[in-house]
């Protein structure tokens, strides 16, 4: 059976239905064998990859009748992981539960929300806080949110009581927590959840109904975490450790993505992460997993290591189109794994390699025709990214030369791309650390617009309802207008949130933007 009908399924039945707890943290499991078999481990920086074979599987026999009528036309669903069509796509539309519930929206990273308000203004704040953690050995006081930090939106589980058609706003923040509130007041109607340092990165809600949410700190973990108690739960912890060897750091900024019960996720220790998940209930009807790491790849190879340095993490939210997983490291790397065969215990294989020159920390996007778009920084000046730029469209259905345009995007070192692109219509919307925003025509790479707004501007362009949201550094959030893709945007509204910096992205749903800011601050803006 095809995942898309396994999506269908669930969902029918989970509409039909409406009328052990585990605490385990891997570490230290030295894999000493690749792709292509065993290796001595003095050859491990050339092996691509590293698998842990999963415990066969195997699925109940089914029979169906299908009764076709003769002026019926039906498209037959998507066989693979991902339907490139559904870029810029609800990931609803892919079976999901409704909601925002992960970085970007959806596995290709192109859905930013639904139904925008036209002119907001503030309707309540809610506190962060601070934390310190350290950095080059520095402790340093981090406040609010930042980069990438959007809010998830999602229906809470029913065991919180909460009334039918509630939605919940949950982000993770600098205060070390992930904090849940109330859309319509502010007020935190659950947790909070700690983690053990800060968080960078956003959350991800389960996409397949369980009361399951995944986020990463600077904890040394990517933490999953049941949210069917009175407390959010730890079940299990990804330690940075679990499989080496590693390079760089231990954080964990990605925003995972989860499909057919499993986990995808890079972190900064360098590695790539597929994990089943083995979600389920217990006998009380809580939600239990119960992981292991099917398989484990660098993020490197002896190729990029001849030319580059140890600075090999990935910090970006990996991103799925057809049956390829694809990724960026902080040297530049963009790798495409095919994960075809990973739920029939197949080992995934590299089918995309391409270099741009320099860190890429912002999330790789992916159009309905299965095209790259990606934002690379500016800081050590390699000739290859001076040569290149920092805006790509790639193609990987044609490897050996992917490059379809680049476009230069920097003044000189310390600048270049740090937020997502993101996908409206014929142009593709950058912004970029000189707090220019980019309309590019997503054909040919031309400039079709550009605004400018206090940098730097790390906060990716949301995108809903022809009206572009962008924020800054000197605490303005701004919409435009860009029904008309060809024109310079007007201006429609702005509102002044602040001191601070804007660097995290903006959740859009049913009338309200969400968004936190470095002043330690949370905002709620409606009409």
């Amino acid at each position: 059976m095809n995942r898309s009908t396994v999506f269908l399924i669930s969902a029918i039945l989970t509409a039909l239905v409406s009328a052990g707890l585990w605490t385990i943290e891997l570490t230290g499991i030295d894999l000493a064998f690749g792709l292509g078999g065993e290796v001595e481990s003095a050859d491990r920086p050339e092996v691509a990859g590293t698998v842990v074979q999963a415990s066969p599987t195997t699925t109940p026999a089914s029979s169906t009748t299908t009764t076709t009528a003769p002026t019926t036309t039906t498209t037959p669903p998507y066989d693979g992981w991902v339907d490139p069509a559904s870029s810029g796509l609800p990931w609803s539309e892919l079976g999901a539960v409704e909601g925002l519930l992960t970085f970007r929206g959806n596995p290709t990273r192109t859905f930013h929300g639904r139904n925008a308000p036209t002119n907001p203004t503030v309707v309540w704040t809610h506190e962060i806080g601070c934390a310190n953690s350290p950095v080059g050995g520095v402790t340093k006081v981090w406040c609010g949110s930042g980069w990438t930090g959007q809010p998830a939106i999602f229906q809470p589980p029913e065991a919180s009581g909460a009334d039918p058609g509630t939605w919940w706003r949950a982000f993770g923040g600098y205060d070390r927590n992930v904090t849940f509130l109330d859309p319509l007041t502010g007020e935190e109607v659950y947790g909070p959840y700690q983690t053990g340092d800060i968080i960078k990165g956003s959350i991800t809600i389960d996409p397949d109904g369980f009361p399951l949410m995944y986020t990463g700190s600077r904890d040394n973990s990517y933490h999953v975490v049941a949210i069917d108690r009175p407390q959010p739960t730890t079940l299990w912890k990804l330690n940075a450790d679990a499989v080496k060897p590693v390079k760089w750091n231990d954080d964990w900024d990605g925003s995972g993505l989860v499909i057919d019960d499993f986990l995808f996720q890079g972190g900064e220790n360098s590695r790539f992460f597929i994990v089943k998940l083995n979600r389920g209930y217990d006998g009380d009807g809580l939600v239990t997993v119960d992981p292991e790491i099917v398989f484990s790849t660098e993020s490197w190879d002896s190729e990029l290591l001849a030319v580059t340095s140890n600075e090999q993490s990935i910090e970006n939210s990996v991103a799925i189109s057809g049956n390829t997983v694809f990724f960026a490291n902080s040297s530049g790397l963009i790798q495409g794994w095919d994960i075809g065969s990973i739920a029939d215990g197949g080992t995934p294989e590299r089918v995309f390699r391409f270099w741009a020159g320099e860190d890429i920390d912002a999330s790789l996007v992916i159009d309905e025709e299965g095209m790259i778009y990606a934002g690379v920084e500016y800081e050590k000046g390699r000739s290859r990214a001076k040569e290149l730029g920092q805006v790509l469209k790639l193609d990987p259905s044609n490897p050996d030369d992917p490059l379809v345009w680049s476009v230069k995007a920097n003044s000189g070192i310390k600048s270049g791309v740090w937020a997502t692109p993101a996908l409206h219509r014929d142009i593709v919307i950058i912004a970029t650390d000189d707090g220019e925003i980019l309309g590019l025509d997503r054909a040919d790479g031309t400039r079709r617009w550009v605004i400018e707004v206090p940098g730097p501007t790390w906060q990716s362009p949301v995108v809903v309802d022809d009206m572009l949201i962008q924020g800054d550094c000197s605490g303005v959030l701004r919409g435009y207008d860009i029904a008309d893709t060809s024109t310079q945007p007007t201006e429609l509204w702005s509102q002044f949130l602040g001191e601070g910096c804007l660097e995290s992205t903006p959740a859009v749903w049913d009338g309200g933007i969400y968004v936190g800011s470095r002043n330690g601050t949370f905002y709620a803006l409606r009409d």
